[in-house]
């Protein structure tokens, strides 16, 4: 939605809209609001409206902790599940400090940024997200439990797929929210399903998926179920990934399209190679928790740091394209679990690299990396513990998200997992912080 300020506070007066959320992201992604009425909106577009950044995970500490959120007009939308009568709205805002700087925590401020570099060098991202989660029932005290809803499979439908109505009502939601989902199907594991995204710019695309987490919880809770992005929640079936479609246009073609002659775009190699190149050191912010390591290796989650034409089994592929607008890869590492504004970021930037340096992609690995000898690829990180000591030594991490940013993240990481493995019951904890939380 393009709109301006004076747009947007017509539109509140008009559609007997009352309350007011002004939404953002801590640094683990999680969303977080304040809620305030019609009549500090102008105050809001104007100085920000302040909170306390000390008490958010990874802003800022007790002495410097106002901080200011400004609304991005263009991030309006209706929440409908909420009264229509007295209407509710929400904005993604930017997070500003007391003398009007950027902060440098705010995620969507980090993605702006590298999209501004890219754009100054003539080219523009598009990105599309396909987003997996489970439905979990609800015990008689309404407390999630880990029996799925249901036992069906992949692109199963009723009787055996019982979370049709729940996807309906998903995608609806977020159609009237201006969010336009492409897909919704069962996914493998029971009571496993998959949203897809339209491609959009990327910004928008992050974002979105932030709002689809909430909609997918609240939708979930209104049904009596319980959603669940947790990347395996269940040992001995699928984990839920967040597969991330990237495209590159230049002057309004899709560049990477196949040449006149058939044969692969080599800038779509090289962003290919730039991607491979940092993917290790980026693991431990597009796989941020324990379980996302326990997902990589199995049901068609990648193990090893390789590429193929259509390939599921690997870490980027290129999948089959009808026309020149749909040429992409899909990068197959992330879980929802993650930041996706951090994911997006290091992603296109790694990309990006490859593209700036014309970075020579190594040959495909055209099987199956489940059944065949693999002992000549690098692996990614096999827990949470390496891939955070590979963010550590990163200069490309710490030149892409901030020193601090980068510093705050890895810390508490560890801060984390110590707590896990503190714990007298680590089965308690992982369901209580992990699969109740995600």
């Amino acid at each position: 939605m393009n709109s301006t300020a004076q747009d947007v506070l017509k539109f509140v007066e008009e559609n007997d809209v009352k309350f007011i959320r002004l939404a953002f992201c801590d640094i683990f992604g999680t969303m977080k609001n304040i809620a305030i009425m019609p009549a500090e909106l102008p105050r809001a577009f104007e100085t920000g409206i302040s909170f306390d950044a000390s008490s958010i995970a990874g802003f800022a500490p007790v002495d410097k902790s106002d901080l200011f959120l400004f609304p991005d007009a263009a991030t309006l939308c209706v929440l409908p599940w909420r009264p229509q009568t007295g209407r509710v709205v929400r904005f993604f805002c930017d997070i500003k400090t007391a003398d009007g700087e950027p902060y440098n925590a705010d995620a969507r401020h980090i993605l702006r940024r590298t999209l501004d570099e890219i754009a100054a060098a003539g080219y523009e991202c598009k990105v599309g997200a396909e987003c997996e989660f489970y439905l979990f029932e609800r015990d008689e005290n309404g407390n999630p439990t880990q029996k799925p809803q249901d036992k069906g499979g992949y692109l199963d439908v009723a009787p055996l797929d019982k979370g049709e109505n729940v996807r309906r009502e998903i995608c609806l939601t977020l159609e009237e929210m201006n969010i336009r989902p492409e897909s919704s199907h069962h996914e493998q594991g029971p009571g496993q399903n998959e949203v897809d995204f339209k491609y959009n710019l990327p910004l928008n695309s992050a974002d979105d998926v932030v709002t689809f987490k909430g909609v997918v919880k609240t939708v979930a809770a209104r049904n009596g179920l319980y959603g669940s992005f947790s990347p395996k929640p269940l040992a001995d079936k699928a984990g839920n990934g967040m597969h991330i479609n990237l495209s590159l246009s230049q002057n309004g073609k899709n560049v990477f399209a196949k040449n006149d002659d058939g044969t692969d775009s080599e800038i779509m190699f090289s962003f290919i190679a730039g991607v491979l190149a940092h993917s290790a050191e980026c693991c431990a912010f597009t796989n941020p928790v324990p379980g996302s390591y326990e997902r990589l290796g199995k049901f068609e989650a990648p193990r090893y740091i390789a590429w193929s034409h259509q390939n599921r089994s690997q870490l980027v592929r290129i999948p089959a394209a009808a026309s020149d607008e749909f040429s992409r890869i899909e990068v197959r590492t992330p879980d929802v679990a993650c930041n996706p504004y951090f994911a997006c970021t290091l992603l296109l930037a790694a990309g990006f690299e490859g593209v700036k340096n014309k970075m020579q992609l190594k040959n495909e690995t055209p099987y199956d990396l489940y059944t065949q000898n693999t002992s000549a690829l690098e692996q990614l990180p096999e827990t949470l513990e390496k891939a955070l000591d590979a963010a550590k030594t990163s200069d490309f991490v710490r030149r892409v998200l901030g020193e601090e940013v980068t510093r705050k993240y890895i810390s508490l990481k560890q801060q984390e997992q110590n707590r896990y493995f503190a714990a007298a019951d680590k089965e308690k904890y992982r369901r209580e912080v992990y699969f109740e939380m995600l």
